[in-house]
């Protein structure tokens, strides 16, 4: 028995280490043990049902709605641009856009796996401004495209299956690992694992989200009041920073006077 669980451990180390690769935008080494193309496929079926239950705002009669649509079209392009420019167009493979504004009172947006792009009403009070909105967009872009949902699922999926079988639990599409698909772009778990895990992720898209922001003709000034705005509308209700799957309001805006001064480089202003 105590042979069965040594090999048994072995086995689980083996097929996390097969899983860690150096990601080609951060840099940084991750643990990616899902098939891409088939997170992009259940994105693209949990997007579909998302905005059939949801209340979608008109692009053809809503200036907020043609905006979102108009600020991610632009960030897509130049990401795009980008890569073909760095010869690593392959990180776009399988990528189809949509960008959809939603009528519902919470300040969030998403991007899930092949660009499938959500904003909620109630960011855009807080936003204010179009440059302001491209840093919120680029931000959650950057998870996608450096494939933070991939990361944590298959963070998840270790912890519930020890790295095995992990395809396969995908390609069944349980409820279960459903519910670990939408929780990978929401809420950790884990205090001590999955939490500050979480924390980095948020701070890597803000600084290439920024960048990705700035290279679609947006100032990345306007990043600090956002965050600022951000910190006054949140009315101080936020958990301790070891409590929350994001960086401290000061920690982030900190750490976005040093990814301003990086992005600035990338910005050339539309129309110039």
């Amino acid at each position: 028995m105590k042979m069965k669980k040594i090999i048994s451990s072995l086995a689980i180390i083996t097929v996390l280490l097969a899983g860690c690769a150096k990601n080609q935008i951060t840099g940084r080494s991750q643990l990616k043990l899902l098939p891409e193309k088939e997170l992009q496929a259940m994105a693209t079926q949990q997007y579909q049902q998302f905005l059939a239950e949801s209340k979608v705002v008109s692009v053809s009669v809503n200036k907020d709605a043609e905006m979102v649509r108009r600020v991610g079209t632009r960030i897509a392009n130049a990401i795009t641009n980008y890569l073909k420019e760095q010869g690593k167009p392959e990180i776009l493979e399988g990528y189809k856009w949509e960008f959809n504004l939603v009528d519902n009172k919470e300040v969030n947006a998403w991007c899930m796996p092949g660009g499938k792009v959500v904003v909620y009403t109630g960011l855009l009070p807080v936003t204010q401004n179009e440059a302001a909105l491209a840093v919120v967009m680029g931000h959650e872009i950057a998870h996608a495209i450096a494939l933070h949902g991939n990361e944590r699922m298959s963070q998840g999926l270790a912890q519930q299956l020890g790295g095995v079988a992990l395809s396969v639990a995908v390609a069944n599409k349980s409820a279960e690992t459903q519910n670990l698909f939408m929780n990978a772009y929401g809420i950790g778990t884990t205090v001590g694992g999955t939490l500050p895990f979480s924390r980095k992720q948020e701070l890597e898209a803000d600084q290439f989200g920024l960048r990705f922001a700035a290279m679609a003709g947006y100032n990345p000034q306007e990043a600090i009041p956002f965050w600022q705005r951000m910190a006054q509308a949140s009315g101080g209700q936020k958990p301790p920073e070891i409590l929350s799957t994001h960086p401290s309001d000061q920690t982030r805006i900190t750490k976005m006077q040093q990814y301003v001064k990086e992005a600035m480089p990338y910005y050339k202003p539309i129309g110039k």
